[in-house]
């Protein structure tokens, strides 16, 4: 598990229009883990020079607690991204992301242009991966620079690349979810689960956050404050799974020198405690966030 999950829970991670005032000043007061100020698929062409000055305002008025904070740009190769890479390394957020980075050299000029634009060091980049050439890509993107700390997944984007349908199960899509996030657990970086669409099917959407974390991913990127409740519960370890992490590092620590350590009738090996750590970390620091 990254540095940065463990320290910085990821579970709910809101999109926001940035060129909507109102919004922006909703996200104050919502409780997920990382807000997105995005400049690019909700926010109109016209709206986008006002929109960049209005992410970069919020980013810079720490008025938004201890969140996350974000800025989506739009991507590479599009009349708004110098601009926009310009206004984030100004703003200095603690990750500006990128839409559909295909390769490793885009990361790289990804990052020479946010350096050369005097982002602060704790500004780190994210790429959205939501392409089949980027799934295709994916370790090689998650290893081209340190700079590069996250994944993003755009389900929406790879159904319609792939001329895939929404289902549930997301059956269509699970092997390019499954090479990015084997691409980025081998590099150690964060990997951050797509949007659910219908805001409206709560029990579709509660499906789809265990199936993500089940899979392995630190948080889930949501369309709706109204998501936000479900996102953070569903990343998080409940009561059950604290205890019997805690029993385990006990049992494990109660066995050293004996060979064989068991708990609740099953052999426990160093890997079992190193997800056990996991776990209590993860509940630490969203106990960190709540307190």
């Amino acid at each position: 598990m990254s540095t940065e999950s463990t320290f910085k829970p990821l579970r709910s991670v809101l999109y926001m229009p940035s060129s909507n005032e109102r919004a922006l000043e909703k996200a104050k007061t919502i409780a997920a883990d990382a807000i997105i100020f995005d400049l690019e698929d909700a926010v109109a062409p016209d709206a986008k020079p006002a929109a960049r000055a209005a992410a970069a305002a919020a980013v810079e008025s720490g008025e938004y607690g201890n969140r996350h904070l974000i800025i989506r740009t739009n991507g590479i190769g599009t009349e708004w991204h110098d601009a926009d890479i310009a206004a984030a390394a100004a703003a200095g957020p603690d990750v500006v992301l990128v839409p559909k980075v295909n390769s490793a050299e885009e990361v790289l000029q990804l990052v020479a242009a946010l350096e050369a634009a005097g982002a602060p060091e704790k500004t780190t980049l994210w790429a959205m991966v939501e392409t089949p050439i980027g799934m295709l890509n994916a370790l090689s993107i998650a290893t081209a620079s340190p700079r590069l700390t996250g994944f993003v997944m755009g389900t929406n984007d790879l159904v319609k690349e792939l001329y895939a349908e929404h289902v549930p199960g997301r059956q269509p899509v699970l092997t390019g979810l499954g090479l990015a996030l084997l691409a980025a657990r081998a590099a150690g970086i964060v990997i951050i689960d797509g949007v659910y669409n219908d805001v409206k099917n709560i029990d579709g959407f509660l499906a789809e956050v265990e199936q993500g974390r089940q899979m392995g991913f630190d948080g889930k990127t949501l369309i709706h404050p109204g998501q936000v409740e479900g996102a953070n519960e569903g990343f998080a370890p409940d009561e059950s799974a604290v205890q019997d992490a805690r029993g385990l590092i006990q049992a494990w620590e109660d066995g050293k020198g004996s060979g064989v350590v068991t708990y609740n009738n099953k052999m426990v090996e160093s890997l079992h405690v190193e997800s056990a750590e996991r776990t209590l970390a993860i509940h630490e620091a969203i106990q960190g966030l709540q307190g």
